[in-house]
Order: structure tokens, then C-alpha cells, then sequence
């Protein structure tokens, strides 16, 4: 199978190089972990001197002996090489029980350069620092930008690109199959398999129609605003009341996995966070076409989403604004840094382009203004704010 460099993530590692973290790389199942991995090792033996590699992956029944963390413990220290830099490489490490009390008991040793992936459900970002004694060093792999579609199919035009990767979405796994239906297919296979699986196993859930359920409401609404007792109130049918704090918990668990994200409301002029009525936004788009149809695409919505991951595949924080009543998709922060972003597909009609230029007009503080559109034009000014074709931005 076709694969591309990934540069930001690898990166990213060749950065933490040698630091004493125990290095976790995380993101939805079928992102590029693994493969992450494999291309970071090639980087090492092609630029590295005297280094040890021990790699074990779980997936493989060659290191079936291994899920057990005594063992796993007692290979490791076998494969040590002294007088040479180790690095030690574990895939899907959740497959083996305890292992945490392997990677410290390792780690604390200081002979170690540790990187691990593992299932999201098991592997949960919260969980790290409990997990480990160490201080952790979490790599967040997303699946595919739009950029990376580019270099992927080696394409030279943009606006095809881009209608192309609304549907095809990010999960580089399914760009094997030529038809779109077996693309979806596999899709579809890896939110109901890996990724909802998971979620039960972890978490001994019984009511896995309800769990399908809260998770095609909250695909079928992405970008609208939502909360645990609406949600609740909506499924719940004359026979089966539906107990919101059940789907508040059902919608930790998404968020968990990565199948999800929240963002949460910013009031702008009261510069504090409101506690009601989140938006969520999928970790890759083509999940709702390969669960719920093609029917009804909705590409504003869609390209909402698309600029939602791609803000955090940058490294920004983002919230949903809130201004005298009127929103702003995205007020996006990293570090001293701020922007108020409006996304939307076309803004041809004078009364679509007020609508969407309107609340952002009405902040009065100096941070950027943007309005991202499927414009297909070079990006021009208006009123302060700067407008840009959603593939420009995508790509710069």
C-alpha cells in the first residue's frame, strides 16, 4: 500500500529524541500510529550511530509470549545492549496486562528511549499520568489533512482535491479500494469494530444500541449545538426513558476514543466559558457518510468540521463563540495567540456573506478575523477581516 511522509508528527519525535519521556503516541484507530512508528525507526537507523532497536508488536503472534508483563519485562532486559543507545518500541501495548508496571519499572532504569501506542479506549490521554510515573511526552496523530490527500494522489488541482476529499475524508486505510462504497465500507467497519468495540470492552457497556444511537445523533448534528439531556429527550420514545446522565457518560466515552471531539462555548465579551450546550465535531468527516448516508451532504457543515480538525491538528484549542447572541464558529487559541474564525461554503448571495461577516464585525478587540469559503479566489479583505478560500487555507 501507498504510504507519505508524514513530516509534522515525525518531527515532532525526532524532536523528543533522547529526552527521558516516555513518548505516547495516541489518535483515532486506523490514523497512522503504527505507521508512525515504522517511519520514525527508519529515520533513526538512517541517522543515528550505535543505537539498539527492540520493537514488539502486539498485533503480531510473534510476540504472542509477551502479553504478560513479567515476560514482557524479562525480553526487554534481554535484548539490552550495553554501551549503545536503546530504544524501545511497543505497538498496541494495552494487549499486554499491566504493562504499565513494565514501562516504569523500565523507565525509572534510565536505559531506555520509550515510545508506545495502544487503542484509545485504553490509552486515554487523562489516564497518562496515572498511568506512568515518568513525565509522558503525547503525540496526537490525526487521520489524513487535505494536504496530505494532496501529496497522497499527487494532485494539482485544488477544488477537484477538495470535492474529492469531502467524501473520501482522511482515513488513508480505505484510499486502497477504487469504488467509494467499499471505501465507506471500511469505514464504516472501522467506527463499528475497532473504535465502538473498544468502548465496550473498556467499559462493560450492555446498551450498545443506545451507545449507536447517542453516536448517530451526535453525527447527524456535528457543529450544532447539543447537550446530554436534549439528546436524551430526543431518543427517548413513549416506551424507554432515556436517563441524560447515561448519555452524558456514553458521550465521554466517543470523546475518549478520539471518534469525537467537544468544544465548548466562549463568551467573547465576557471572556469566561459557558457550561451549557457543547458542539461536537468528528474526528474524521467520512464517518457520517459511511454511517448515515450520502443523502443529505450538507457541505457547510462539513467543511465546518474539516476546519474544526485541522485547527487542532495546528495545535490550537478551540471554542465556539458566543457574542450578544450571535456566534462565531471558532474563536481558536495557541499560546498569546487568538483568532475568530467563520466557516462557510458558499457566501456568492449578499445575504449569506452578511450573515457570516456580521458577528465577526461586531468584536471590537485587534485579534485576526477570517472567514474561510469555498470562495476559489485569491483571499481579499473585507472590512478588516480577511477572506479565504477554504482550500488555501487548508493547504498554507
Amino acid at each position: 500500500m501507498k504510504t507519505i511522509e508524514r513530516k509534522k508528527y515525525l518531527d515532532k519525535l525526532q524532536k523528543v529524541n533522547g529526552t527521558p519521556d516516555i513518548k505516547v503516541i495516541t489518535g483515532v484507530r486506523r490514523s497512522g500510529k503504527s505507521k508512525l512508528m515504522d517511519s520514525y525507526i527508519d529515520w533513526l537507523e538512517e541517522n543515528e550511530k550505535n543505537l539498539n532497536i527492540i520493537y514488539i508488536d502486539f498485533t503480531n503472534l510473534k510476540y504472542e509470549e509477551l502479553k504478560e508483563y513479567h515476560a514482557l519485562n524479562n525480553y526487554i532486559e534481554y535484548k539490552y545492549q550495553k554501551k549503545m543507545q536503546n530504544y524501545l518500541f511497543i505497538d498496541e501495548v494495552q494487549m499486554c496486562p499491566n504493562f504499565e508496571l513494565t514501562i516504569n519499572s523500565l523507565h525509572s532504569s534510565g536505559k531506555y528511549d520509550i515510545y508506545v501506542t495502544g487503542s484509545n479506549a485504553f490509552l486515554l490521554s487523562s489516564d497518562l499520568a496515572t498511568l506512568f510515573t515518568g513525565r509522558t511526552y503525547e503525540i496526537e496523530v490525526f487521520p489524513f489533512s487535505f494536504a496530505e490527500y494532496m501529496e497522497y494522489y499527487q494532485s494539482k488541482d485544488r477544488n477537484s482535491a477538495f470535492d474529492s476529499y469531502i467524501k473520501d475524508g482522511g482515513m488513508s486505510g480505505s484510499y486502497a479500494y477504487p469504488d467509494q462504497e467499499e471505501k465507506y465500507r471500511y469505514i464504516e467497519d472501522v467506527f463499528n469494530t475497532l473504535i465502538i468495540r473498544d468502548i465496550r470492552q473498556k467499559y462493560a457497556i450492555r446498551n450498545v444500541a443506545l451507545l449507536d444511537r447517542i453516536s448517530d445523533f451526535l453525527m447527524d448534528n456535528i457543529s450544532n449545538l447539543s447537550s446530554a439531556r436534549k439528546i436524551a429527550d430526543v431518543l427517548t420514545n413513549n416506551s424507554d426513558a432515556i436517563n441524560h446522565k447515561t448519555v452524558g457518560k456514553y458521550i465521554g466515552y466517543l470523546c475518549n476514543a478520539f471518534a469525537f471531539y467537544q468544544v465548548r462555548r466562549y463568551d467573547i465579551k465576557g471572556k469566561k466559558y459557558l457550561t451549557t450546550n457543547d458542539k461536537y465535531y468528528l474526528s474524521d468527516h467520512a464517518f457520517r457518510y459511511a454511517k448515515l448516508g450520502t443523502r443529505n451532504m450538507d457541505y457547510g457543515r462539513t467543511i465546518e468540521n474539516v476546519v474544526a480538525i485541522e485547527l487542532m491538528r495546528r495545535g490550537y484549542e478551540i471554542y465556539a463563540g458566543v457574542l450578544y447572541k450571535k456566534e462565531i464558529d471558532f474563536v481558536a487559541m495557541r499560546h498569546d495567540e487568538k483568532i475568530y474564525i467563520q466557516v462557510s461554503d458558499d457566501i456568492s448571495g449578499e445575504k449569506t456573506f452578511t450573515r457570516e461577516v456580521d458577528p465577526l464585525l461586531k468584536i471590537k478587540d485587534a485579534y485576526p478575523k477570517i472567514l474561510i469559503a469555498r470562495t476559489k479566489h485569491e483571499e481579499y479583505q473585507y472590512e478588516g477581516i480577511k477572506i479565504i478560500d477554504v482550500t488555501d487555507w487548508l493547504m498554507n
